[in-house]
């Protein structure tokens, strides 16, 4: 049963990768690139970079507000020790 299923699965395999190859003869016909083209994907990448960036400092900019109440913390934690 196991040699009947793995060489009807190479069968397939080798059906579905002949079918991929013949339809890669041109693949490039449909790809049109213009002096466009570079601003596109400029467009698409610089958020993608610049959204961590920017979550980052308003995570900064969060918690720095929160971090001013909290300077006598260390001491508290530290034993409580008032002299």
């Amino acid at each position: 049963m196991y040699k009947m299923m793995s060489k009807l699965l190479l069968l397939l395999s080798m059906i579905w990768a002949e079918a991929a190859q013949a339809t890669a003869v041109d693949s490039y016909h449909y790809l049109h690139v213009t002096i466009g083209t570079p601003w596109v994907i400029f467009l698409v990448l610089a958020p993608m970079v610049l959204a961590p960036l920017i979550l980052m400092g308003v995570m900064v900019w969060r918690y720095a507000e929160r971090r001013k109440g909290d300077e006598g913390v260390e001491d508290i934690a530290a034993g409580g020790k008032q002299e």
